[in-house]
């Protein structure tokens, strides 16, 4: 499947926990056509599970086409791929095992398919940890999932909103054992990825990266802490001299307070609530979460399966919809960044492609 500047891409979508809200702000997502203008959607999932959410939400029209080859997706509809057939029982709002494994198979067979390059971007619905876990899916989430998948040997989760990017050096880790799981080639390795993403994914030539501490006060040259003085900034100073512009480390209440992550392009936090409480609560528009160093790309929604609403009509769509604008957002970002690399005379048509996505998706709705 090729991302060339002459075709629309191809938009893989996991359905998520049959029992979470996924499946419904799908469907008020593509029920709106004007998504055909800027990508080709496939739905990895079932016809009657769609159906059973569908009869929930009387203005979710959608005429979905059926394929059985993903090589050959409609462009001018949303395609469903069926990764089943059996009757499955669905209870809205119920954590049980039937919602993780069907999640699973759904983000499998997508998964598989963005790593064959049968899709070009692949935008996944919440799943749940407490369901999800077997012999054959033993991670905690998506992030560790897609890395053990591609063999990657380290990817970033990055939090995407209009006003601001943060990624984190650990993510699904208990708080008490954080500190061990610090360390300073693990810094530099999601700084190397963040770097890399920034220009590549995002088209900034010379991005600038702020790096929290750890402790209260950055550690307070020490008396609250070793890490920042025997972890952290060592890895900053390996990072410079690897050519990236990182700098830190920042006491994580005033940083974020006193708004300094609006002069950086991307902020690198050690750990989940200290880089995610701030992004959920300052972030601008719709918060994204993306998989930065992967050879595919894969966004998704900033929010997990809410079950205490499922099955109501009641989930907002929002976050899931820009992900998939971000999802569009990257894809074309790299065909223009590799495009300028291959043939740095050659920038008209990239640029001009771009100029065309950012008018597509600036006519749908907020």
């Amino acid at each position: 499947m090729s991302s060339s500047s002459d075709k629309k891409p191809v938009i893989g979508i996991s359905g998520g926990d049959l029992n979470g809200i996924g499946i419904e702000i799908i469907l008020k997502t593509l029920s709106d056509n004007r998504i055909l203008d800027i990508c080709t959607p496939v739905l990895f999932g079932n016809n009657k599970a769609v159906n059973f959410y569908r009869k929930g939400l009387p203005d979710a029209n959608i005429n979905f086409f059926y394929i059985k080859e993903l090589n050959r997706p409609n462009p001018k509809q949303v395609n469903l791929y069926s990764c089943w057939e059996e009757e499955v029982n669905i209870n809205p709002g119920i954590l049980n095992d039937i919602g993780g494994k069907y999640a699973v198979i759904s983000l499998t067979a997508a998964a598989q398919a963005l790593k064959d390059n049968l899709i070009d971007g692949l935008v996944t619905a919440p799943i749940h940890k407490a369901n999800t876990q077997s012999e054959h899916f033993n991670f905690t989430g998506h992030t560790p999932y897609l890395k053990n998948l591609y063999g990657a040997a380290d990817v970033a989760m990055f939090m995407i909103a209009e006003n601001m990017r943060v990624a984190l050096v650990t993510e699904h880790v208990p708080v008490q054992d954080v500190a061990k799981h610090t360390t300073r080639e693990k810094i530099v390795s999601k700084l190397q990825i963040i770097n890399n993403s920034l220009k590549r994914d995002f088209n900034i030539n010379k991005p600038r990266i702020a790096v929290l501490g750890l402790n209260p006060h950055a550690g307070d040259d020490g008396l609250i802490g070793k890490e920042e003085e025997e972890i952290i900034k060592p890895a900053i100073k390996d990072a410079k001299q690897k050519d990236i512009f990182c700098f830190g480390p920042y006491p994580a209440d005033a940083f974020f307070a006193r708004g300094h992550y609006q002069k950086f392009d991307a902020v690198l936090a050690m750990y989940h609530d200290q880089g995610l409480i701030p992004f959920k609560s300052l972030a601008l528009g719709e918060g994204v979460n993306y998989t930065a160093g992967l050879p595919g790309v894969r966004t998704s929604p900033d929010h997990g399966v809410a079950f205490d609403i499922a099955g109501s009509g009641k989930a907002d769509e929002s976050s899931f919809r820009e992900a998939i604008f971000k999802c569009v957002d990257i894809i074309q970002g790299r065909y223009e960044y590799d495009e300028q690399h291959k043939n740095p005379l050659d920038k008209k048509s990239a640029v001009v492609n771009a100029n065309m996505v950012d008018e597509r998706i600036s006519e749908l709705p907020e």
